[in-house]
């Protein structure tokens, strides 16, 4: 492929009416400026090119920088769609389970062990305060206490003295499940920190350890505590697994919204160019929805890397959201004013014409 063709290829990357008004031009400027025996564009011509070329598209050829601004938008747009997507997609999953699926699986893993009579059920897949998420709590959901919002369970502890060692327990549970058919990944151990002093004896402070199990749609997280801290000495908390169907369906929402955010960018870029207070609104807009996903995301990574994790936290939680859902509201207020602004028809200036006399 001669040197010219690769470079009208890259000039593909311009708008048609700008190829054909500057193509040539621009094609015989790099030729002539290719040393002898040059077979190929460098990087950096590429990367000049490809960038120049979205500017244009984007309405702005003279802006450094809105071909960054396009791909930061186009990303969190992506990442948004994605994260409805899959929340639509946890209602393929079955509902969690009752009082019956729950004594069963506690029975199952820990024999032996008595059930308290105050185990919990989940009334929806995912809960506010342990009940369905209505339209009346969103003054709570908005401000602050978005948190709260998570998948439901089935939950219960055990109850009166441990029949036998920690150790042991632990170590028949383990056995058990893996010989049901649960995936079993090793146990994690935390030790508390109850002494505000600094001269406590760290060997002297109590040891959480959690042991997390998979099977099917199904998670089992069990904590072992100090009874004398907690009343029990074993938690235990049954929920569904992320349905098999979130990540496709993510992913292609993710591919879908991108381009949307991508294309709604370009054509109000186009429609406000040179408009007073756009860029800044802009800039306040993805402020507001980066902000939270900056925030959340190290959180969330460190969670998982602390324990295992049969079945990873919602990609929403990922985005600081519904924790932080008013940052996202009101970058949503932004860019409902941002294309506002840009279906707000452009004034042309009329020529100045003088009256005879």
């Amino acid at each position: 492929m001669s040197l010219a063709h690769q470079y009208r290829r890259l000039l593909l990357a311009y708008p048609r009416p700008y190829r054909r008004e500057r193509g040539p031009e621009i094609l015989g400027l790099l030729l002539d400026s290719a040393p002898p025996g040059r077979t190929r564009p460098t990087l950096r011509e590429a990367a000049d090119l490809v960038r120049g070329g979205l500017r244009c598209r984007l309405g702005r050829p003279a802006s450094r920088t809105v071909v960054v601004w396009a791909a930061l938008t186009a990303l969190i747009c992506g990442l948004f769609t994605a994260a409805l997507a899959a929340r639509l997609t946890w209602e393929t999953s079955r509902p969690q389970p009752d009082r019956a699926e729950f004594a069963a699986v506690f029975t199952e893993a820990f024999p032996g062990h008595r059930l308290s009579d105050d185990v919990s059920t989940a009334p929806a897949l995912f809960v506010y305060y342990n009940q369905p998420l209505r339209l009346s709590q969103w003054r709570g959901l908005v401000l602050g206490d978005g948190g709260e919002y998570h998948e439901g369970s089935a939950s219960g502890s055990a109850s009166g003295p441990m029949p036998t060692p920690p150790d042991r327990t632990l170590t028949t549970a383990v056995h058990r499940l893996e010989a049901d058919g649960w995936q079993v990944p090793e146990p994690t151990s935390t030790v508390l920190q109850t002494c505000d002093n600094a001269r406590c004896e760290r060997a002297g402070e109590p040891v959480e350890t959690v042991l997390v199990a998979r099977r099917g749609d199904t998670v089992l997280r069990a904590t072992f505590n100090d009874p004398d801290i907690y009343g029990s000495y074993l938690y235990v908390e049954v929920q569904r697994a992320t349905p098999p169907a979130v990540l496709p369906a993510a992913a292609l929402a993710a591919l879908v919204g991108g381009a949307l955010g991508w294309l709604v960018f370009g054509w109000a870029s186009r429609r406000t160019d040179g408009r007073r207070g756009v860029p800044l609104l802009l800039g306040i807009t993805l402020v507001l929805w980066w902000t939270p996903a900056v925030l959340a995301t190290p959180s969330v990574v460190g969670h998982h890397l602390n324990e295992p994790h049969p079945s990873w936290h919602p990609l929403w939680e990922w985005l600081g959201q519904p924790a932080l859902s008013l940052f996202f509201l009101v970058g949503l207020a932004g860019a409902a004013t941002l294309s506002a602004i840009a279906l707000v028809p452009r004034r042309e200036p009329h020529p100045l014409t003088l009256s005879p006399g």
